[in-house]
């Protein structure tokens, strides 16, 4: 169905034809070329990460994390129920057994105060989602890390320039996970990044990512010759993409100003309905800056989800539920998922609908939206 106000929209900044054009001329258009170099150096000077590596996906780069943690049959990987299904597809495909976590009723993010209790001898990650570029409680979760000896990843799909206390998210675990699919910030359709803190994995995450080769070593002239030395696959993308995702990089200050103002006009102009209405929207705490990332409301019910989103529809306007619980799935199941397991996120679950939100979305077209919203009475 085509909506008068999507849910998302692609939006050009200027230079993607260009770059994609002189990506083609360059006659290297495979990966680790021009562009994804230059992106991958935005990254690093922008976060100060040692490393940042361009995947063809999050879940490329997430499967990478695994890979360089060693993750092996009967581990366990602690992850919110709530989150996507990369998340952990990517440690099970490893052979990890995933032990989900609730999340908190505030920002969304897996709980804290819980994870302790669901440590055991075989707990070898914990994976935390910043969800809607809000970030975790790092502090204590790198603290409760630390003392269990346990590796924290960031999932940062949702967070790229999202900070927590002053820093960077994507920036506090010793590997962390960036996305570039069309519903993010910033966009080359498909892709993601490896962001790396620290630089022990640096030269094995090469390896991993050149189908288990050393053949970084051998550009750089450290080796005469490159061969297969260790796992691997390949997770590099096109210099094509990486043209076009530079040139959104590039907007970096532009993109996140016009997407500041658009969650601030819904949440101004929803605030009274809201409170009226018996609806949460986002909580973003005062010591965390968000990316702007989505704007989402909690509904009383599910019904009234439901009946919000046929509500939206009926004038010609998307909007969209988001996550199901992953221990209530199918394959949650097979791992002791349970109702009852995680109750905020089988709460939460049933009463999130999130907005339409892309970089050009008018505010006439923003206005249609809220006017629509004003009308519906839960």
């Amino acid at each position: 169905m085509s909506y008068r106000v999507p849910f998302n929209k692609l939006n050009l900044t200027g230079n993607e034809f260009r770059y994609i054009f002189q990506a083609l001329e360059s006659t290297h258009i495979s990966g680790d070329g021009h562009f994804t170099r230059k992106c991958q150096e935005f990254l690093e000077k922008g976060l100060g990460v040692p490393k940042a590596l361009l995947t063809t996906s999050c879940t490329d780069a997430l499967e990478m994390a695994a890979l360089l943690l060693n993750i092996q049959p009967g581990d366990e990987i602690i992850v919110p129920s709530f989150t996507f299904v990369s998340t952990i597809n990517a440690f099970v495909l490893r052979g990890a057994l995933p032990v989900f976590c609730d999340i908190r009723t505030d920002t969304l993010n897996i709980d804290e105060q819980k994870l302790e209790t669901l440590i055991t001898s075989r707990t070898k990650a914990v994976v935390a989602v910043h969800y809607a570029g809000v970030g975790c409680e790092m502090d204590c979760i790198l603290t409760l890390g630390e003392r269990h000896g346990i590796p924290v990843v960031e999932d940062n799909a949702h967070g790229l320039f999202g900070k927590f206390r002053g820093m960077y998210l994507g920036t506090f675990g010793c590997l962390a996970t960036q996305s570039f699919h069309e519903t993010k910030n910033f966009t080359c359709g498909e892709g993601g990044a490896l962001l790396i803190n620290d630089p022990r994995y640096i030269e094995r995450a090469e390896i991993l990512r050149e189908k288990g080769t050393n053949r970084s070593r051998f550009f750089r002239g450290q080796v005469d010759k490159y061969t297969w030395v260790d796992l691997g696959s390949s997770y590099l993308p096109s210099d094509i993409l990486a043209a076009f995702l530079f040139a959104q990089f590039e907007h970096r200050d532009q993109i996140q100003c016009r997407r500041r103002l658009i969650w601030e006009r819904y949440n101004e102009h929803l605030a009274e309905w809201a409170h009226k209405n018996g609806v949460s929207l986002p909580f973003v705490p005062n010591y965390c800056e968000q990316p702007w990332h989505m704007f989402y409301m909690l509904l009383p019910s599910f019904d009234a989800r439901q009946a919000m989103i046929a509500h939206l529809e009926k004038r010609n306007i998307a909007s969209v539920f988001h996550y199901l619980p992953l221990h209530l799935s199918a394959m949650g199941r097979k791992f002791g998922g349970r109702e009852g397991l995680c109750p905020v996120t089988e709460c939460i679950s049933d009463r999130v609908i999130r907005l339409p939100f892309y970089n050009e979305l008018s505010e006439a077209d923003q206005d249609r939206v809220v006017s629509a919203i004003l009308e519906f009475q839960t």
